[in-house]
Formats: structure tokens, sequence, C-alpha cells
């Protein structure tokens, strides 16, 4: 009996979830014009969503040119989004970072590749034990040079890979910082046995494939 109401129970928060992605206003979200962060101090920013954000900030935070990176929500319609309304997945929002990086020393271009080279780029609605639509791939671009940046590298991976890559694209509108405890979280909770289990190894693969990308 528990088994089958716990069915039921991701059948129906999985139908819900569905309908939130697909929403006139979640379609609308998709559509908008997208805005553009401007530069601050010669620093830019970039925007991604690739599974847990404590993953993706750790990733990112080890890149050389990448000055920090702050964990939020983005990608929904609903304003000031917190870790549990997100997680209903009726907010649209996905689990995202903001990464401010320096431009003369790591490309926008060379952020889309570590997006891309640290994640399974084929898995929808999640990344390894995460599993949902607050936790699915999302590239934000601000202007159409970066949308072309996005779409070509997205094709040719799909071409390699002779498969569908996940990842949405998505126009930037807005950046919802997450709660202070989640800031840093792989740094301040080392034992914790999703960062042991899931996060680290994750890094582990990234810093594999791409070594001179890392920081000294």
């Amino acid at each position: 009996m528990k088994s089958l109401i716990l069915s039921l129970t991701l059948i129906f928060l999985f139908s819900c979830q569905n309908k939130a992605q697909n929403s006139p206003k979640q379609q609308a979200v998709k559509t908008a014009e997208p805005i553009e962060v401007p530069m601050s101090n010669g620093k830019a920013k970039a925007y991604f969503a690739s599974g847990c954000f404590w993953c993706v900030e750790n990733i990112y935070q080890h890149v050389k040119g990448v000055e920090e990176v702050i964990s939020g929500y983005a990608g929904g319609h609903t304003k000031n989004p917190t870790y549990e309304s997100s997680n209903t997945g009726n907010t649209g929002h996905a689990e995202a970072v903001e990464v401010i990086y320096d431009p003369s020393v790591v490309s926008f271009a060379t952020l889309v590749d570590v997006y891309f080279g640290s994640q399974n780029p084929t898995q929808v609605n999640g990344q390894g034990p995460d599993r949902g639509s607050q936790y699915r791939s999302i590239i934000f671009y601000q202007n159409d040079a970066q949308k072309k940046i996005i779409d070509e590298k997205k094709s040719a991976l799909s071409n390699k890979l002779n498969e569908t890559v996940a990842a949405e694209v998505y126009p930037f509108q807005e950046f919802w910082i997450a709660e202070g405890y989640h800031q840093d979280y792989e740094v301040k909770n080392p034992q914790n046995p999703y960062i042991q289990n899931v996060s680290i190894p994750r890094y582990e693969r990234f810093e594999a494939k791409f070594p001179e990308l890392i920081k000294n």
C-alpha cells in the first residue's frame, strides 16, 4: 500500500511540474526579450542551471578567471522563490548559479564548455540523483551573441553524441539569490554525505577533463 501511495504521489507531483513548466506564464519566460547585465569593475556575469546548485557552484569556483559564484534560482515565472517553493516544481524556477568572471581571462564560450563538460548533457529534468524540473539544465543568454555561442555548442555536442542534449536555452530575466546556508555549501560542509558521494565526484570528473582550466 505504501508503495502504491508513493507511486501515485510521484505521478501527481510530476504531472503538476509538467503543467507548471508548460503554463502560459512559463512560456512567456521562454520567449521574453533577454536582459543584459552590465559589467561592473571589469567583471561580467553569466547564469547556468545544471542540477544541484551546490555542485555547480563548486565547479565554477575552481575555474580560472571566475571571481565568485552565487547559488540561487532562475528561469521561473514567480517572484521571490525559496528553496521550499522551487522544490514543488510549481514556480518554474531551477536551481541556478550566477558566475561573476573576468572576460579578459575566461570567455563566455569557455564557461559554456565548462557547463556541458561538467554534466550528463542528455539527462532530462535533473543531474545524477537529483530529479525534477527544479534540477533541469538551462543555459541563460543575455544577447544574440551569447545565444549563438550556446546554440552552436549545443548542436555540435548533439551531433557528436548522436543524442538530444537536454539543456534548455532561456533568455535571462532575473536571478534570485538563494538562502544563506546554500552559499559555499561544499566548502562549509565537506563531510556532508551528498557532498562526499555526489558533489565531489562530479567535480573530480570535470577536473580530469579540463585540468588546464583549473585555478592553481
